[in-house]
């Protein structure tokens, strides 16, 4: 499963306001894993940025004045993203903007979903934690996830902010190993390569969650009489 985890930087808040896109950032994920392959553009608006969104991502007028434009970079970007899942945290706002972009400069795809899914983390947090914040610097806190470099906003930052914090919801490798550094080749690897499906990530109770899961078993053995779950005896494997 090929997958795009993406953001992007505005100079403001509504393209239907005139706003423009100034920075995407992308990273490439398959089956789960960095693949080291990126996409990352700064664009040149044409236009002023808000003063609240410059204090959000710090980057300028000036610094974006010799940048290219948007009909410039438009189908090496969708290049990358065919054929993708796009992964985006309140992806409405981020796909609004970029099919703004591309109405602007009449590209053939009047939308980026005519060549992508989207799968929308933010909808997925709200699901998984109702009534909870989740923003990404809740969720960063929430999963344990190291966002200390994030003192301003920037779409390749948030994008791999991101892919540690998609990865930890949804229950797999937290680390993405950004060095990019080969690893050495385990035993399960090996299997890998012989079975064609790759080694199941286990991840194991801690003793606290197993204290309460006994306790749990004993209440419903004393309200019931039985409980089907409780194993009487643990047997060796």
């Amino acid at each position: 499963m090929r997958q795009i985890v993406l953001d992007t930087e505005t100079t403001g808040l509504d393209p239907r306001q005139g706003h423009r896109v100034i920075e995407i950032g992308a990273l490439e994920l398959v089956d789960r894993q960095l693949t080291g392959r990126q996409y990352h553009v700064y664009i040149n608006p044409e236009r002023e940025i808000e003063q609240g969104a410059l204090e959000v991502h710090g980057i300028t007028e000036e610094f974006l004045r010799d940048k290219p434009r948007f009909a410039e970079i438009a189908d090496d970007f969708l290049a990358f993203a065919d054929g993708a899942e796009l992964v985006i945290h309140n992806a409405p706002f981020d796909i609004g903007f970029i099919d703004n972009e591309l109405s602007l400069t009449a590209h053939e795809h009047a939308s980026i979903t005519e060549v992508s899914t989207v799968l929308d983390t933010l909808e997925l947090a709200r699901d998984l934690h109702p009534g909870q914040r989740n923003n990404l610097d809740a969720l960063c806190k929430r999963y344990e996830v190291d966002n200390s470099s994030r003192s301003l906003h920037g779409a390749l930052l948030d994008a791999e902010i991101l892919a540690d914090v998609y990865l930890a919801m949804t229950g797999g490798q937290v680390d993405l190993g950004l060095s990019l550094e080969s690893a050495p080749v385990s035993d399960d690897d090996d299997e890998h390569r012989h079975t064609g499906h790759p080694p199941l990530f286990v991840l194991r109770a801690s003793n606290e969650e197993l204290e309460q899961h006994e306790l749990r078993l004993v209440d419903m053995e004393k309200q019931s009489g039985s409980c089907l779950y409780r194993r009487e005896e643990t047997v060796e494997v």
